[in-house]
């Protein structure tokens, strides 16, 4: 974590991250951003080819570290954003949402997308969070 004035900062080590001047997650006071989180294993690696309810778990828990690192929870969860390659796949995707948010209920928008960065990715998912409200 890097700490900042007023705003600290996760990384998830991809490469990408320092070359595009982005961060997997900030938090400026008590608001969290955290931003569109691929599918990806501890290897770098595209997770479960050709599942999009499979990777949706992964980038789910990819964000409940980045939340977990910077002193928040799902609970804190006020707002996600499911964006996916096939719009076919959003209740399948859905219901992993709702593994994950069932009883927080954060405000949700489900898009389709052209594509992502990697054509292995089908879905991305975006969270916002404030602590201590």
């Amino acid at each position: 974590m890097v700490v900042s004035g007023n705003r600290q900062r996760v990384s998830s080590g991809s490469p990408w991250e320092p070359r595009l001047g982005s961060s997997r997650a900030v938090r400026a006071g008590n608001f969290i951003s955290v931003a569109g989180t691929a599918p990806l294993g501890p290897d770098g690696k595209t997770v479960s080819l050709g599942d999009a309810p499979a990777q949706a778990w992964r980038c789910l828990e990819i964000i409940r570290e980045a939340l977990e690192a910077l002193g928040a929870s799902l609970g804190e969860v006020v707002r996600t954003r499911i964006l996916l390659v096939r719009i076919e796949d959003w209740e399948s995707v859905g219901r992993v949402h709702g593994e994950f948010f069932g009883e927080i209920r954060p405000a949700t928008t489900v898009a389709q997308v052209v594509r992502f960065a990697d054509p292995e990715w089908l879905v991305e998912i975006e969270a916002d969070a404030v602590i201590g409200e």
